[in-house]
């Protein structure tokens, strides 16, 4: 199968490294949606956020995202954790047939390793309410994907990973 492969779920759920890991199962290209945007831009996710606003730096999302669709030859896609909650977003991967597949990570285990990572700051969780809130808000929108992966703590990106192989 040639289909596109767009990884999403909640900030911290694991998107990037499992998505790099799977890219090379698969021996293709892998891209970072944020990662292809602060190339972009010259600034991080973050830094658009807390200088621009959210709204801003999600139109500059869906630009990103569209231009990683038409231009990009990367077979595997992490999108940032927000992403697949806009509604165009979701539009693109389908009109690009990409295979969408949720990392359904449990809140406690994507807060622990937020507050245990040494990046940058995360202006869309900057408490434990308002990231549970945000957890919480976006589970609709993330059970609209088209394959669910449950993870827990004990999962590394190669056994994730080899869940996802089949699918493709």
């Amino acid at each position: 199968m040639d289909r596109r492969i767009v990884i999403l779920g909640f900030m911290a759920c694991g998107k990037t490294t499992v998505a790099s890991e799977l890219a090379r199962q698969l021996e293709c290209d892998f891209t970072d949606l944020d990662a292809f945007i602060t190339q972009r831009c010259g600034r991080s996710p973050a830094e658009i956020i807390q200088q621009d606003g959210e709204d801003s730096f999600r139109e500059l999302e869906t630009l990103a995202l569209r231009d990683v669709l038409q231009q990009n030859d990367a077979r595997v896609i992490a999108l940032g954790g927000g992403t697949w909650t806009v509604p165009a977003n979701r539009t693109l991967t389908g009109l690009h047939d990409c295979m969408t597949v949720w990392l359904d990570a449990p809140f406690d285990l994507c807060w622990q390793r937020i507050t245990e990572s040494n990046e940058t700051v995360r202006p869309l969780a900057p408490d434990h309410a308002k990231a549970l809130g945000r957890y919480e808000a976006r589970r609709a929108a993330y059970a609209l994907a088209e394959h669910r992966i449950v993870i827990s703590a004990s999962d590394d990106q190669e056994t994730i990973s080899s869940q996802i192989v089949p699918l493709c």
